[in-house]
């Protein structure tokens, strides 16, 4: 499993964030209180930030854990931002494609990660695989599945659907191929964020005049944070937070069992 963070709110220091709260991302890579699968999350990070009037996000990765860059601190430190996507890594086969393999992933405004596995992996995602324009999967930033969700993602979000609507439907054709998949997803473009709850923990966290913080767990013990339902799909902005279930394709008895018979459930960390 994995754990990632997103904020929209006042410009900061991406350490405000990642690295000074007790329960700070930066900490959940040896020691997360709320991770249900895997417990070190050290097979690569990454954070993106946006800069003011630039609507390409700037991003740097690592296929190390991030308490082993000597440089990120001090960066952190320093480069402010008022959006911000971040995420270390715990990692099915380690060291597989270094860096690309790190959240966040990227194209032109968009920002992505992937907390959580598709079970069965690659072969239950072979009847998605058509879904996808070949020039999109010859792209593809990486060969695990988090890459593949988000080439899932981006195809979306490319024929129009908004935020919500591309996390919550690839959600949903990833649950009916593959039902025992883990998929919470965290999007954002610098002035939305969207997420999903499918699966593990997520969290958010709004305040007029802080922003809103949406994460895997907790970085502190403000009573302000809310846990997320499971099968949720929340969309955030400067405006606010919203929340809104999220259909389970195996829901259907028939549907449910068949397929739950044809799936080995899964127990692998984040890819």
């Amino acid at each position: 499993m994995c754990r990632h963070l997103a904020y929209l709110g006042p410009e900061q220091p991406l350490g405000r964030l990642l690295v000074e709260p007790a329960h700070s991302l930066f900490r959940q890579s040896w020691a997360p209180r709320r991770q249900r699968y895997g417990t070190v999350n050290a097979d690569g990070f990454g954070v993106g930030w946006y800069a003011p009037g630039d609507p390409a996000p700037a991003r740097y990765r690592r296929a190390g854990p991030i308490w082993a860059d000597l440089s990120f601190t001090d960066l952190a430190r320093v480069v402010r931002s008022g959006a911000v996507l971040a995420a270390v890594r715990d990692a099915t086969l380690a060291g597989a494609d270094a860096e690309a393999a790190a959240a966040p992933f990227a194209s032109g405004r968009w920002l992505f990660s992937h907390n959580g596995a598709v079970a069965g992996w690659p072969d239950a995602a072979a009847p998605l695989v058509s879904a996808l324009p070949p020039v999109d999967l010859l792209s593809l930033q990486a060969r695990n599945d988090s890459a593949f969700v988000w080439a899932l993602v981006l195809h979306r979000l490319r024929a129009g659907d908004d935020p919500a609507q591309a996390l919550g439907e690839t959600v949903r054709r990833l649950a009916g191929a593959a039902p025992a998949s883990r998929l919470n997803l965290l999007l954002t473009d610098g002035d939305t964020i969207a997420a999903t709850a499918w699966g593990d923990t997520l969290w958010y966290r709004a305040e007029s005049g802080r922003g809103t913080v949406v994460a895997s767990e907790p970085y502190d013990d403000d009573p302000l944070w809310r846990e997320v339902p499971d099968r949720t799909v929340l969309t955030a902005s400067r405006a606010g937070v919203l929340l809104a279930p999220l259909k389970d394709p195996a829901a259907s008895p028939a549907l449910g069992s068949a397929r739950a018979a044809a799936s080995p459930s899964s127990k692998e960390p984040c890819t």
